[in-house]
């Protein structure tokens, strides 16, 4: 589960997008059950998954959800409210004792709020988004998840600021991965 999945050639971005939702609620619950060294690492398994996919969905889809759902602009405007949202409280939760009351409390808050932001994207945004652009999207997404950062970096919400500041986070991310050990 530490692993971040890969895009089958014969799947659409959607069934990929829906399963890497089920990937993250499991990575909750792997992060809920642990202590001490294993919790730190199922941690750093979810932050990360949830910084790539989070990020290609930024890059890909919502782009995408904007041109062709209408409302399409309101809808991915929730969504991005939502996930700077995650962001700031993951970075928040990654500063605390991670065998603290207080780290379990604010780790279930996220894991509803992330639930719920999953929810909304599956029935606003994927379920919506035309058949004929999912192949393309698959393609993006695997693309994007390749050079994706992996710790959330609140603020880049936007597939423009995921192009222009998005490999620089990226690097920072890896390097600061490679520097502590917890990839």
């Amino acid at each position: 589960m530490g692993k971040a999945m890969e895009i089958n050639t014969n799947e659409d971005v959607v069934s990929f997008l829906k399963k890497q939702h089920e990937q993250v609620k499991g990575l909750f619950d792997a992060v809920s059950s642990a202590r001490g060294e294993a919790r730190a690492k199922a941690f750093a398994n979810l932050r990360r998954m949830m910084a790539v996919h989070e990020t290609a969905e930024e890059e890909i889809v919502h782009p995408a959800a904007r041109r062709e759902i209408p409302g399409g602009d309101a809808i991915v405007a929730a969504r991005l409210r939502e996930e700077k949202a995650a962001k700031t409280a993951l970075a928040e939760i990654e500063s605390l004792d991670m065998d603290s009351l207080e780290f379990e409390s604010k780790l279930g808050d996220l894991k509803k709020a992330v639930i719920t932001h999953a929810k909304s994207e599956e029935t606003e945004e994927f379920e919506r988004l035309g058949e004929h652009r999912l192949e393309r999207m698959r393609k993006a997404m695997a693309l994007a998840e390749a050079v994706a950062p992996t710790h959330p970096h609140a603020g880049f919400e936007s597939a423009a600021a995921n192009f222009i500041a998005g490999p620089f986070a990226s690097m920072v991310s890896r390097a600061r991965d490679a520097l502590s050990g917890k990839h």
